[in-house]
């Protein structure tokens, strides 16, 4: 079994299929607009700090700006449940290899906001859930059933989920 990362983390948020797909290594992103546009925005902001910081390829950190606070960068809102979900996740994970006292931050520079993230005792009893339910996805022989919410038209899976 694979380990858990973040941005699997964010996708079951977002869609179980999807992350049923990035785990078995099913990627169409490659060719999404979406992710075109939030490669440009990360390449493109905050170019002063240290970016991508990769913690046992389990996290990436989009950066630290300050000690004690991680900051991940996303271009809108749409999906911000997911995003605040990813960032509870690095708490978590750095929280169980003894890096304590640490908040998040995402922040959205097209918007010119942030939202500050921290993670409490009901957040990691929810991750350790959710982690539990992750391994089950991703264990399955087949992807869960397709349930065509309105974000999919928007989704790089999208033509792969319809067939």
């Amino acid at each position: 079994m694979k380990e858990i990362t973040g941005l699997m983390v964010y996708y079951y948020a977002v869609c179980k299929r999807k992350l049923w797909y990035f785990y078995n290594s099913i990627d169409m992103e490659q060719n999404s607009g979406n992710v075109y546009i939030g490669k440009l925005l990360d390449e493109n902001t905050y170019k002063r700090e240290e970016k991508h910081i990769n913690i046992d390829n389990v996290i990436n950190v989009d950066f630290i700006k300050k000690q004690g606070i991680i900051h991940e960068v996303k271009k809108s809102r749409k999906i911000e449940e997911a995003s605040i979900l990813q960032v509870k996740y690095y708490l978590y994970y750095l929280k169980q290899r003894g890096v304590d006292g640490i908040t998040g931050k995402i922040d959205y520079p097209l918007l010119k906001e942030s939202v500050e993230v921290i993670l409490t005792k009901e957040d990691e009893a929810e991750i350790e859930n959710i982690l539990s339910e992750i391994r089950k996805i991703t264990s399955e022989d087949k992807p869960p059933v397709y349930k065509g919410k309105r974000i999919c038209r928007s989704c790089a899976y999208f033509d792969l989920c319809g067939i």
